[in-house]
C-alpha cells in the first residue's frame, strides 16, 4: 500500500525564526528533510508550509509545497487541511516527518507506515525507545508512553510511568531505576489514516491533552486506537535552537 509523507514547515518558530530555511552544508534545512523522506517508500512526498518563502524555496529544488492557513493550532489541523487538498482516501496513509529533523532516519517513516498497514485497528501509528537513566524519567521535557501487548498505547505522560511503587514509595528514597521494568520515551514521528485527520479536527481539546499539553492524548480520549513500536533505529535530535543547529553544522563539518 502506497503512503503520503508531509512534512509541516513554519516560518514564524518562536525560538529559531525562518528555521527551516537556516543553511547546513549548503542546504536549507528544509531540503535535508525533503531528501530523508524521498528515500522512504512513500508515493509522494509533500512540504506543508503558510510562507510563501518556503514555498519557493522548496519549488527551487524540485519539492512539492502546498500552501495552508497561517492560524492552524497544531501541526496535526495543517495535516489535515493538506489530506483535503490532496482528496486523500479515508484509508490513506499519512506520515507527519517534522521540518525540524534534517537527520530523520528514513527507516522511521517506512516503520510507522507498515505498522498502520500490520495492525488496520490502529488509527495512529508511532514510536519510542528505551529510557536507562532515572534523571530521563522524571524529566517533565520528556514524553513517556505505556503500551499493551499488542503495542496499542495506554496513556502518553510528563510523569514517570509507570510508577514503580515498591522503588519510590518513599519520597525522600533515592530514585534508583528497577530492573524488571522498562520505561519508555515517546519519539514524535506519527503515521495516520487520513479519516483520523478530518475526525481529529473536529474533536475539542481533551482534558488530559490540556492538562499534559500533548496532543496525541486527544486521539486516546476519543477512543482512537494508536499503536506504538520502539524504533528500529535510533532518530537523531531534532533542532529547536540556534545552539541545536549549531551543533548540527559542526558535526556535519566533522
Amino acid at each position: 500500500m502506497s503512503f503520503t509523507v508531509v512534512i509541516p514547515a513554519r516560518y514564524a518558530s518562536t525560538r529559531l525564526p525562518g528555521k527551516p530555511l537556516a543553511d547546513i552544508a549548503g542546504k536549507p534545512m528544509i531540503r535535508h528533510v525533503w531528501e530523508r523522506a524521498k528515500e522512504s517508500r512513500a508515493e509522494r512526498v509533500v512540504v506543508a508550509t503558510d510562507d510563501r518563502r518556503i514555498a519557493e524555496v522548496c519549488e527551487r529544488f524540485g519539492a512539492e509545497a502546498i500552501m495552508t492557513g497561517s492560524d492552524h493550532a497544531s501541526g496535526t489541523d495543517r495535516l489535515a487541511e493538506v489530506a483535503e487538498k490532496l482528496g486523500l482516501d479515508p484509508g490513506h496513509r499519512v506520515v507527519n516527518v517534522q521540518g525540524d529533523e534534517p537527520l530523520i532516519p528514513p527507516v522511521l517513516i517506512n516503520q510507522v507506515a507498515d505498522n498502520l498497514d500490520r495492525h488496520p485497528d490502529a488509527r495512529i501509528a508511532t514510536l519510542c525507545e528505551a529510557i536507562g537513566d532515572i534523571d530521563t524519567i522524571l524529566n517533565p521535557s520528556v514524553v513517556k508512553v505505556v503500551f499493551d501487548h499488542r503495542g496499542m498505547a495506554h496513556y502518553f505522560s510528563r510523569a514517570p510511568i509507570p510508577w514503580a511503587r515498591d522503588a519510590w514509595g518513599n519520597a525522600n528514597a533515592p530514585k534508583t531505576l528497577p530492573e524488571d521494568i522498562t520505561w519508555y520515551r515517546h519519539i514524535g514521528i506519527y503515521g495516520y489514516r487520513a479519516g483520523l485527520l478530518a475526525d481529529f479536527v473536529r474533536w475539542s481539546p481533551a482534558p488530559t491533552e490540556q492538562a499534559e499539553s500533548l496532543e496525541q492524548l486527544r486521539a486516546l480520549y476519543n477512543g482512537a486506537p494508536v499503536h506504538v513500536a520502539v524504533a528500529a533505529e535510533a532518530p537523531p535530535a531534532g533542532v529547536d535552537t540556534e545552539a541545536d543547529l549549531q551543533r548540527l553544522r559542526d558535526w556535519i563539518e566533522r
